[in-house]
């Protein structure tokens, strides 16, 4: 009895609700046809494992209710394994896979002696593994139930789609294509077959088998196949065909002929970019593009075609065009909407960011031209001038839809100028206002940031509290039709233009100085883009372009020795005489350059780096003479070192501590005597000039006082020399860090620059979710990793504390170390936000090769919040958090 009620009364029953949940499955599932299938109808594996409840589905949870009554009221039945079955298929597909695995790992050890019950609860418990993304696991799974399987003569054809599961996610495509054929050959399921039939043609296209490839599609678009799949098979049956005939035209008038039926209106974004694929397979760049944005016009729906068209144009602009600022905006669209477990996301983010680098500072050359032909005009005519440009201007728009369509489909809205061709990045008229790369960058770090928020009330709140919401309803008069007081808003407006106005006015170049500055940045923003196209992006051509651009608006700028040994490279090969011209001019020039040297000395580089090495190692010799208050032997060493290295960039810092040497020893007036050579000798220095500077200040100020002591300085903390009794330390609130400090210098391109040590990192493709947090913090660090255990960084840290008293004497910042078991950490702190972080970084990156008295490709520099660097217990840790720094803020 117990057998004839389990089987119709609980088996048959949950057997009918599962076929109906699955039914219910296949018409909401939606599918990526820009990728292979998934062979089942499941979700992408988790990259970042989170435990969640499973959805509540009645279907399901009666299924689980039917299962345990049988275990429990039927236990003597026959039908136990099919109940355990049944539990695990349940929480499976209520995402609880973890439980499911559990249940079919049970069936399987229970009742291993059935081989069909042990292979399906292998099946399962394999996929739930791969959705777990155990695949390592899941493989080992898998390889135990095809050996048992070759046993089994029927139901095989389920064990076998799961594996070629398995080799699609491993790339393993000709496994998976031998795979399917032999679980399409045993399936008894309709579209099942059908399914495994397209993957199959997928994979075949994949590996360049088109004949075979050709004919599957069109067996599926001969089939009872789902309206979408049976549009995909036709759409890539055309494509096939035309490459395997050579049809070429026929196949874009094949493409664009299914615009005319009907049913394929909601599929014309993929068509539009299937042409677009036909173009950019003939190399038609142009006409590849153009169809690419008519997909991304037409594209209502789906959103992952979108992206992908978005991803094509920036690729297009990256790799044919060159055109890297557009590329940038197109990539940065792309990462807006593209899911984050798309193959290549990570490095799509990262071309984005990278190419942010070229946009700043084109952004520097279009605002400082604006600012410069403002400042050409009269004076009469400069504020009405500046009025103009800064009033936005209306555009009408008949389509009520197209505003909104708009920001989406087009990378360059908002604010792109009326007269001015859309499709153009700007790059040509340098005008600011007339830039739509400059314009729109602001918009596209808007969104970065905030997303798409509505212009309301308490916009950067995204979660409110209910009398928020309902203070903004009361506000707005009514949810149906908001209103708001138009002399308000008027009012701020107005405000805001006046302060934006005012603030063009007064950054006009209106003296010879202020002309000579802004040119400056202009020549230096022209630099650097050079440079990275050389160095970054391995563009050549467009370097040049750009050095010789700013030769042409600048033929005495400060770079001029630096710009001649790019050019002079960058035509080796391709134009030996003008190679040989720039060689020239560089060895005449500037004889007695870095450069110069280089070119008639191949060994110079190495060279410069041992000589590097052998004047830090000095340097650190004196310190810990220094340290040991062995003042006479400073003074020699010092002085040696400055005989025999005049022009190294250490100078400076071997004729401070030979003056801390003397003002421990002498009186006052010695002490003045060294500072007063220094500003002298090194009056372009930033690292201890200004510090001197100050201290020159603060002596003339108590110079009585100063005369009265029997030395200069009493003998105080080395690290901190003093000139007054050192109070006890006070407590206090960091300061906000002056943005006007700019002591940043340009890294000259093709000098040798040490590599950073690569740091090993386990790969592992179940990646967990980040201990760090992005949460905004009150405390920031700015932090030095140096990967080496056993160095004394006593004498770097005594240039961290020069440089800081020296350029930020008012901020109260202090360094402090933390040593690891294989990393020191040197932290500067405390800034009061990111941005502040973000200042201080601008400006001492350019002079750590001074400052860090060990070898550069020992250490490197982030910043990170208080509550994130109490994490940082191990290299392995500093490794992560470097990876979740790049990814998050950089």
């Amino acid at each position: 009895m117990q057998n004839l009620t389990a089987r119709y009364n609980y088996i048959y029953n949950s057997n009918v609700l599962l076929t109906e949940y699955n039914e219910s499955l296949a018409q909401s599932y939606v599918d990526n046809y820009e990728k292979p299938l998934s062979v089942y109808l499941d979700p992408e594996p988790q990259v970042n494992l989170t435990l969640t409840p499973g959805i509540a589905n009645k279907q399901l949870d009666d299924i689980i209710s039917k299962g345990q009554t049988i275990i429990n009221d039927k236990s003597y039945s026959n039908y136990i394994d099919d109940a355990y079955m049944l539990l695990g298929k349940a929480n499976y597909l209520k995402g609880n896979y973890f439980i499911a695995s559990e249940y079919f790992d049970y069936t399987a050890k229970t009742y291993s002696s059935n081989l069909k019950t042990f292979i399906m609860a292998m099946n399962w418990k394999a996929r739930s593994q791969m959705e777990l993304n155990n695949m390592g696991y899941a493989d080992k799974i898998m390889d135990t139930m095809l050996r048992a399987a070759d046993e089994l003569k029927k139901d095989i054809a389920e064990p076998l789609a799961t594996t070629a599961q398995m080799r699609i996610y491993q790339k393993r495509n000709k496994e998976a294509i031998l795979l399917l054929e032999s679980a399409i050959a045993s399936s008894t399921e309709k579209q099942q077959r059908i399914r495994w039939l397209f993957i199959l043609a997928q994979l075949q296209e994949k590996e360049n088998n088109l004949q075979d490839a050709y004919a599957n599609f069109k067996k599926v678009e001969k089939s009872n196949a789902p309206f979408e799949m049976y549009f995909h098979a036709n759409l890539n049956s055309i494509k096939l065909k035309a490459l395997l005939s050579g049809e070429q035209l026929n196949k874009e008038q094949q493409l664009l002929a299914l615009l005319k039926d009907d049913k394929n209106f909601d599929y014309t974004d993929q068509v539009y970019y299937q042409v677009g694929e036909l173009f950019s397979a003939q190399d038609s760049f142009v006409k590849a593009e153009e169809n690419y944005k008519k997909s991304i016009q037409k594209s209502s729906r789906n959103q992952n075609q979108k992206a992908l068209s978005y991803l094509r144009i920036a690729d297009l602009n990256f790799n044919k065009f060159n055109n890297y600022v557009k590329a940038k905006l197109y990539y940065d669209s792309t990462a807006m909407i593209l899911p984050k477990n798309f193959p290549d996301y990570d490095n799509i983010v990262k071309k984005a960011t990278n190419l942010q680098y070229l946009t700043d500072r084109y952004t520097i050359i279009s605002n400082e031209d604006t600012l410069q032909s403002i400042a050409k005009l009269p004076v009469t005519e400069r504020e009405a001038k500046v009025k103009a440009f800064l009033t936005p201007k209306a555009e009408v728009i008949n389509d009520p839809g197209a505003l909104n369509n708009r920001s989406i489909n087009d990378p360059f809205f908002p604010n792109q100028n009326l007269n001015t061709d859309p499709t153009s990045t700007g790059l040509g008229n340098t005008f600011y206002f007339n830039n739509n790369a400059a314009i729109s960058n602001g918009f596209a770090d808007f969104k970065k940031r905030w997303g798409n928020r509505q212009l309301e009330d308490n916009w950067r709140q995204s979660v409110r509290s209910s009398a928020q919401e309902n203070n903004q309803v009361l506000a707005a008069g009514n949810l149906a039709n908001p209103t708001t007081l138009a002399s308000d808003t008027g009012a701020q407006a107005g405000k805001d233009q006046a302060s934006l106005e005012k603030q063009y006015m007064d950054a006009l170049p209106v003296t010879p100085t202020l002309l000579e500055a802004s040119n400056q940045k202009i020549i230096d923003a022209y630099f650097e883009i050079a440079s990275f196209y050389q160095q970054e992006l391995n563009s050549k051509a467009e370097a040049n372009k750009v050095y010789l651009e700013l030769l042409k608006r600048f033929p005495d700028n400060n770079h001029l020795a630096a710009i001649y040994y790019s050019l002079y490279l960058n035509y080796q090969g391709s134009e030996p005489a003008k190679s040989d011209e720039y060689k020239q001019l560089v060895v005449t020039k500037f004889p007695n350059s870095n450069f110069a040297k280089a070119i008639l000395d191949p060994s110079f580089s190495a060279k410069q780096s041992q000589l590097e090495n052998v004047v830090n190692n000095n340097y650190n010799l004196a310190f810990d003479a220094y340290i040991k208050k062995d003042y006479i032997n400073v003074v020699n060493q010092a002085n040696e070192n400055i005989t025999a290295y005049p022009d190294n960039d250490l100078a400076p810092q071997y004729a401070y501590l030979k003056a801390i040497a003397v003002g421990r020893t002498s009186k006052v007036d010695a002490l003045l005597t060294e500072f007063n050579s220094i500003t002298t000798l090194y009056p372009n220095d930033k690292i201890i000039t200004p510090l001197v500077k100050d201290h020159l200040k603060y002596i003339e100020a108590n110079l009585d006082e100063f005369k009265q002591r029997p030395v200069a300085l009493v003998d105080f903390d080395p690290n901190e020399p003093r000139f007054v009794d050192q109070g006890k330390p006070v407590t206090t609130q960091p300061k906000p860090i002056n943005p006007d400090i700019n002591v940043a210098t340009v890294t000259k391109p093709n000098e040798p620059v040490a590599k950073p040590i690569e740091k090993p990192t386990d790969v592992n493709p179940a990646k967990p979710t980040s201990i760090f947090s992005t949460v905004t913090s009150d405390t920031y660090y700015y932090v030095i990793d140096v990967a080496d255990a056993t160095l004394t960084l006593s004498s770097s840290r005594f240039g961290i504390g020069q440089f800081n008293r020296g350029n930020y004497p008012d901020n109260d910042l202090v360094h402090k170390l933390v040593e690891l078991d294989n990393d020191q950490l040197i932290y500067i702190t405390s800034f009061v936000d990111l941005e502040d972080a973000k200042i201080y970084e601008e400006s001492i990156k350019g002079h750590l090769k001074n400052i860090m008295k060990v070898p550069a490709n020992i250490y490197k520099s982030f910043i990170i919040s208080k509550e994130n660097f109490e994490k940082l217990t191990d290299r392995q840790r500093i490794n992560e958090y470097i990876e979740f720094y790049k990814n998050n803020y950089q």
